[in-house]
């Protein structure tokens, strides 16, 4: 796997444990779950921008996680990830980072307060994002 592969299977990982994380405080309403003195992220996993048509972001961001993870994993494996593997992930990232541009656009200005494990989650979404990019480029997509 190429270096830039693993970089970006490293920041799945953490993305979905750090998902995984959020859906816990979400579903236990845990305010002490979150880290107090880092934030506020009890405001924000709380609020009513946390879910999508009644599912829990952080459940959405979990399964997109996991799905990147699959294409890094298997698209050398599977013919189709093989030819729209690069287009995938581009995709499936370009949403992941406009998303979680919205989702920081609340948390300053309509709900103003910061929850850290949702600024790492956009910053490892980031990165995916931008692999994809230099992906597509080498690729001359």
């Amino acid at each position: 796997m190429k270096k830039n592969n693993i970089i970006a299977l490293i920041a799945a990982v953490i993305g979905v444990f750090d998902s995984a994380y959020l859906t816990w405080i979400k579903l236990s309403h845990n305010e002490t779950l979150c880290a107090p003195g880092l934030g506020d992220c009890f405001t924000v996993n709380t609020s009513k921008y946390a879910e999508l048509f009644g599912i829990p972001i952080a459940i959405l961001g979990m399964a997109t996680y996991l799905f990147i993870i699959g294409i890094l994993i298997f698209e050398n494996r599977i013919d189709l990830l093989k030819e729209y593997g690069t287009l995938a992930l581009f995709g499936i990232s370009l949403v992941g980072v406009l998303y979680s541009i919205y989702l920081s656009y609340l948390e300053e200005f309509v709900l103003h307060a910061w929850c850290p494990y949702c600024i790492l989650s956009a910053i490892m979404i980031t990165v995916i994002f931008v692999i994809s990019v230099m992906r597509l480029k080498k690729e001359g997509l």
